[in-house]
């Protein structure tokens, strides 16, 4: 039995990785056969056991990954802003917009929650830990009034998300997404301290 290299073993997962997510993005997760995609990847199914378990553990990995590089997108926003409050509600927004992007939408917003009931626990505590940092800042800077931060950070976080999936599930996607960005200005102007 050959004995293979560390990088060999990483370059194998990120090519399992990059091969599941594209065939996911095009035929989605229940039309992609584990041998189509091994096939594809020049790989073999014991691979494919080996790094990730099954296929739905590579469903994890890759929404793992898509999760990951979305929040370095929000953070960006959130973090180049010169005005926080700005930051914040362009962040929210961007999410809410990232729900017509074809890999998120498929991947994310209907495949992981059909197979995997969505997003994993650590990247949902990641978005809220990160969310409840943002407010607990504005709140300190008497932007946003005095609440509890990690209250505000759970309500907001869960109706983002609600409101992704309800965005990705219509047929009428952008119309969605426009009457979801109005409902989202209204509830982050209910958070603002008045004057």
């Amino acid at each position: 039995m050959v004995r293979r290299t560390r990088a060999e073993m990483e370059e194998t997962r990120a090519t399992l990785l990059a091969t599941a997510r594209a065939v996911f993005s095009e035929h989605g997760y229940a039309a992609t056969s584990m041998d189509d995609l091994t096939a594809q990847a020049g790989l073999t199914r014991g691979a494919l056991y080996h790094h990730f378990g099954d296929k739905k553990g590579l469903l994890a990995a890759v929404v793992d990954q898509i999760d990951d590089e979305m929040d370095k997108r929000l953070q960006a926003i959130s973090g180049s802003a010169k005005d926080p409050w700005a930051g914040f509600c362009r962040r929210c927004q961007a999410y809410l917009e990232m729900a017509l992007e074809p890999e998120f939408q498929r991947i994310v917003l209907r495949d992981a929650k059909a197979v995997l009931g969505g997003a994993s626990p650590e990247s949902q505590r990641h978005c809220l830990d990160s969310m409840q940092s943002l407010l607990s800042h504005l709140i300190v800077q008497g932007i946003v009034d005095d609440a509890d931060p990690e209250a505000l950070a759970a309500l907001i976080y869960g109706s983002l998300a609600e409101a992704a999936f309800w965005i990705a599930e219509g047929e009428d996607s952008d119309k969605r997404l426009e009457q979801g960005i109005t409902a989202l200005n209204l509830l982050l102007r209910g958070l603002r301290r008045a004057d």
